[in-house]
C-alpha cells in the first residue's frame, strides 16, 4: 500500500477539485491518504512567486479553467463572491478538528466546499461560525498550538520542495496540481517510465536567469 500526503489550502480551487476527483481517479489501487493544510501564501513567498489569483489576466483564466474543468469532470463548483481572501481561519479550523493537526476527509470536504459550493463570501463571519459549529473542533482554532501545527506543516511542505496546492507527495515523489491525477495513478500503478524518465529533468542545464 503507497502513502500519499495530500497538501493543500482551501483558498485553491485546483486542490478542491483535486480533493473531489482523488477517490474516483485512484479506484482499484491500494493506498491511504494524510490530509496535511498549508499556507499557500508562504509558500508562494518562500519562492518569490504570486499566486495566479494575483496577477490580472491568469486571475481571470485561473476562473475560467476551473469552472469549465469542474464541468467536464462532472464536479460541482461555484466561485466564491471574494477571492482570494484570507484562509487563516479555515486552514486553522481544520487543524483544531484533530490532536495532530491532520483533518480528516469529512473536515477536509465540509471547508473546501464552504469555499467551493454556493458563490458566498468564505470568510463570512457569520458562515465561519456555522462551518465552526458544524464541525465541533477539539481545540481552540486560534491557540498557539494550533498555529504552530500549521506553520510546521508548511515548513515540512517547503523542505520537501513543494511549492503549491494542491501536491500529492508520494513515497520521493511530488505530484502537483489537479491534472496530475492521472500521472499519479499510473505510479501507483508501476508504470516503468517513472524508473526510466523521472530523473531526466536533472539533464536539463539552466542557461538563463532572470
Amino acid at each position: 500500500m503507497k502513502h500519499i500526503t495530500f497538501y493543500l489550502d482551501f483558498i485553491s480551487p485546483y486542490a478542491y477539485l483535486a480533493f473531489e476527483a482523488l477517490p474516483e481517479a485512484l479506484i482499484g489501487h491500494s493506498y491511504s491518504v494524510t490530509y496535511k493544510p498549508v499556507l499557500f501564501a508562504a509558500l508562494l513567498k518562500h519562492h518569490g512567486q504570486l499566486g495566479p489569483a494575483e496577477m490580472p489576466g491568469k486571475r481571470e483564466w485561473t476562473y475560467r479553467q476551473v469552472l469549465w474543468l469542474a464541468k467536464e469532470h462532472g464536479l460541482e463548483l461555484q466561485l466564491p463572491a471574494s477571492h482570494p481572501f484570507n484562509p487563516l481561519a479555515l486552514l486553522r479550523l481544520a487543524l483544531a478538528c484533530d490532536a495532530q493537526g491532520l483533518p480528516n476527509r469529512y473536515v477536509c470536504e465540509t471547508l473546501f466546499r464552504h469555499v467551493w459550493r454556493g458563490g458566498a463570501e468564505a470568510a463570512d463571519p457569520a458562515r465561519l461560525q456555522l462551518v465552526t459549529q458544524q464541525l465541533a473542533p477539539s481545540r481552540a482554532v486560534n491557540s498557539e498550538e494550533v498555529k504552530a501545527q500549521l506553520k510546521a506543516h508548511t515548513d515540512e511542505a517547503i523542505a520537501r520542495g513543494v511549492f503549491g496546492v494542491p501536491t500529492m507527495a508520494v513515497d520521493d515523489k511530488l505530484f502537483w496540481g489537479f491534472d496530475a491525477l492521472p500521472m499519479l495513478q499510473q505510479y501507483l500503478a508501476g508504470d516503468a517510465w517513472f524508473e526510466r524518465q523521472w530523473n531526466a529533468t536533472q539533464r536539463v542545464v539552466q542557461a538563463a536567469r532572470r
